[in-house]
């Protein structure tokens, strides 16, 4: 079942993706359903998969309890750009 959607965006974007819409021989509507459907399919498959590296250091570093990542993080750039 299709429904309306409204989108509010900047017109030169707007006249941008009717362009390639255009050219691509499709609405700028079903541009819009298919980029929806390839994120909520990304977002699933990606969303519990690891790249070789990150599964190769999963719990190298154990933290401790109340570490404060934030701080630390803050610390670190504030050291370096300051």
């Amino acid at each position: 079942m299709n429904t309306k959607l409204t989108l509010t965006m900047e017109q030169d974007v707007i006249e941008k993706a009717k362009e390639y819409a255009r050219k691509k021989e499709q609405s700028l509507s079903d541009l819009v359903e298919n980029y929806f459907k390839a994120l909520v399919e990304n977002k699933s498959s990606t969303k519990d998969e690891l790249t070789p590296m990150v599964k190769a250091l999963k719990g190298s570093f154990k933290a401790p309890k109340h570490f404060d990542y934030k701080k630390e993080l803050m610390l670190s750039l504030e050291e370096k750009y300051l």
